[in-house]
């Protein structure tokens, strides 16, 4: 008996452990699959997206959710780049260009700008620091869209409606810049900008020679909003502007889509533009995903 009774007691503890195992593999293929299933759910836009770009007008129409184009066809591209005739023609090319160079402008403004102005409130000793940081603060909580009509007069006012300089020049600037920059600033450590002052370096010289190249992580993560954002601003270039010549992709691709230059669905066609839209801002990301992902994970570890 007293030997007989261990052997029972473990072969029952191992079948324990067995089944256990097996139900915990069973939660895992559940638990993948419906992940699977769910990412696919999220995928297949962006599949028939790519599939729509290269069906026909009367294919698009009749199968739009087929996911093999019959016949293939490139002459959505042709359109967008005037390859094709005059009369079906795009002005893709002017949004497109439009867009490079008020993204160029705004994202290097706003790196720069938002991190003197990070700097100042994370380190400057000046009167009416905290009451700018608090209204700093208040920005971010007001709806953008509350500033339409303000943005409108005040552009207006000052001779900047319909022209780059009233597409830029207000953007040049984000709170949320602002704030991102500030929350790196104060991490880093006083001895550091004290080691540079015993040295005889600025204000100036210590932000831009020393502090700033340590704070690579968030400059990374500030180009990638950025440029994100003014990749895909629509409301201020709305207000900001009313001659064809000045639209972005955002705008164009929205009077495109309600119908303004051509009748009909087009469905090839508009998804091409949207997704050559989309391809500069998925391939900054995909790019810089590591150090926006570390420069993140950094960032809540220190707060």
């Amino acid at each position: 008996m007293t030997t007989h009774t261990p052997t029972h007691t473990r072969g029952s503890g191992t079948g324990t452990a067995a089944r256990h195992r097996t139900g915990r593999r069973l939660q895992l293929t559940i638990l993948y699959v419906v992940l699977a299933a769910v990412g696919l759910l999220y995928v297949l836009p962006f599949v028939i997206q790519i599939v729509t770009s290269f069906k026909t007008d009367p294919d698009a129409a009749a199968h739009p959710l087929s996911l093999l184009p019959n016949p293939f066809s490139l002459d959505s591209y042709r359109r967008l780049f005037g390859l094709g005739s005059m009369d079906d023609s795009v002005p893709f090319t002017r949004w497109l260009a439009n867009s490079v160079l008020v993204t160029v402008f705004i994202t290097a403004g706003r790196v720069f700008f938002d991190s003197l102005a990070g700097y100042a409130l994370a380190r400057l000793d000046f009167r009416g620091r905290n009451l700018l940081f608090n209204g700093l603060l208040t920005v971010m909580a007001v709806p953008g869209v509350v500033l339409l009509i303000p943005k409108f007069l005040v552009l207006n006012q000052l001779g900047l409606f319909d022209s780059y300089a009233g597409m830029i020049i207000p953007l040049l600037v984000d709170a949320a810049g602002v704030f991102i920059m500030r929350q790196f600033f104060v991490s880093v450590p006083r001895e550091v900008e004290e080691a540079a002052r015993i040295d005889g370096a600025g204000v100036f010289r210590t932000f831009w020679s020393v502090v700033l190249p340590m704070a690579r992580p968030a400059l990374i993560t500030l180009t990638i909003l950025s440029f994100q954002g003014s990749w895909n601003e629509f409301t201020h270039f709305l207000v900001a502007t009313q001659s064809p010549q000045y639209e972005t992709l955002t705008t164009g691709l929205a009077h495109f889509v309600s119908g303004s230059l051509s009748a009909g669905t087009q469905y090839p066609l508009k998804l091409t533009a949207a997704l050559l839209a989309t391809i500069p801002v998925a391939a900054l990301f995909f790019v810089f995903q590591r150090h926006f992902v570390r420069s993140a994970n950094s960032g809540a570890v220190k707060q």
